[in-house]
């Protein structure tokens, strides 16, 4: 089962923020997030808020979700405008397998953002797909309504690690579907692999490098296997059927990632994600770690405006219901205080390679981030400018310098 979403408060049933939340809307980058909850299979690993078909027989389907997701729009549209509502400046629309809906419910999902929000000028609108339920044609149709950057799940090019991995896309076809999208008109195209899959070698991570390459894509994603509680991957594992990943292992994996990928010209712009140059940075996912706004639309997404964060109703045929009914599909919200805000600013903004103000850090943590500089794991000339930036090996163990900073 997916993971479950922290308790908060109750939410206000017509979706209102209070007054602070709205102050300074506009002023920071503000996106908006569309959550398809369709797969076609539930892959192993997975504990995102997705469904198949099987799972939701008849209580919902893609029409549904979309007469929501039309109405969550509208609504946010409406609470926004009590303050200085912004155009969408992003639009990330993910899953789930968005791709499964096809080009035309895409175009419509974008259509929407449009009629309710607006797209600001220069908007980078990003669908993630699944190379195996695309074509020529559906890149050529979501290019001309209006997506600009297409995200591909590749995982891995060895057979035996997508086979461990549940996913059911034959090795080499991320790499066509990605040629397919920049032979459409993406100038941006991005590759999401997976590495310390138990089972795999050295040798299968750098195969999948040189597919990635060969590709010719702008921005690669690269992840380690995390084994989340309730997924299939987990029940394995506790049964001795799979090895937990060896943490060694990973670190060597990820440097041998950001070797061959910085060789090619494609680097680092925050720990798990490298981009060939700032153009090709995800514009969407730089506002979650640098303090933006966001409206989740859909079942199960997550929200920020202004310190606000609240959280969907996670089943499709609730949150189509709630909405049916004229209310907020919100299951509850948190209202961030000064010292919560602080400590996410903290774990979020070290991750970029901008790195982390100053400010941001009491006189302990002044103090660590002296102590991290000189352990190596924070650059010392960046420090003495006033900024937290890991260095190659910090970046290894950023959560751990997350965690001293914070004392």
């Amino acid at each position: 089962m997916p993971a479950q979403p922290p308790t908060g408060e109750p939410a206000p049933a017509d979706g209102s923020l209070p007054a602070t939340a709205l102050t300074g809307l506009g002023s920071r980058p503000f996106g908006v997030y569309v959550h398809v909850p369709f797969c076609a299979t539930r892959c192993g690993y997975c504990d995102f808020n997705t469904y198949t078909a099987d799972e939701l027989g008849s209580s919902a389907g893609f029409d549904s979700w979309l007469e929501g997701l039309r109405a969550e729009l509208e609504l946010g549209a409406e609470v926004l405008s009590e303050g200085p509502a912004p155009a969408a400046e992003t639009v990330f629309v993910g899953g789930g397998t968005p791709s499964l809906l096809g080009p035309e419910r895409l175009g419509s999902v974008v259509g929407a953002i449009r009629d309710t929000f607006g797209l600001a000028a220069g908007a980078e609108v990003t669908t993630e797909s699944n190379p195996e339920s695309t074509s020529p044609e559906f890149f050529e149709r979501i290019r001309t309504s209006g997506f600009t950057r297409v995200s591909l799940g590749m995982q891995s090019a060895a057979e035996h690690v997508l086979r461990v991995l549940e996913r059911t896309h034959t090795p080499g076809r991320a790499v066509a579907a990605a040629r397919e999208a920049r032979a459409a008109g993406f100038e941006h195209v991005n590759l999401d692999l997976i590495y310390g899959t138990p089972g795999e070698r050295e040798q299968d991570l750098e195969a999948s490098l040189d597919a990635v390459l060969e590709a010719g894509v702008d921005h690669v994603s690269a992840y380690s296997l995390i084994v989340e509680d309730g997924t299939a991957m987990a029940r394995k594992v506790r049964r001795g059927e799979l090895p937990m990943p060896d943490e060694d292992v990973l670190a060597d994996r990820y440097e041998l990632l950001d070797a061959k990928l910085g060789e090619a010209g494609l680097h680092w712009y925050e720990v798990s994600n490298w981009a060939s140059d700032a153009d090709a940075e995800c514009r969407h996912n730089l506002g979650y770690w640098q303090g933006g706004d966001w409206w989740g639309a859909g079942p199960g997404a997550h929200s920020h405006v202004g310190g606000v964060r609240w959280w969907n109703l996670k089943h499709p045929a609730r949150y189509a219901a709630a909405l049916a009914e004229g209310r907020s599909p919100a299951q509850a919200r948190e209202v961030l205080t000064a010292e919560d805000q602080r400590i996410e600013r903290v774990m979020l903004e070290l991750r970029v390679r901008s790195g982390l103000a100053l400010d941001a850090l009491d006189e302990d943590g002044l103090r660590s981030a002296e102590q991290a500089a000189a352990d190596g794991l924070l650059v010392p000339e960046a420090l003495a400018g006033g900024r937290c930036v890991l260095t190659d090996r910090g970046r290894l163990l950023a959560d751990a310098v997350v965690q001293d900073l914070l004392g």
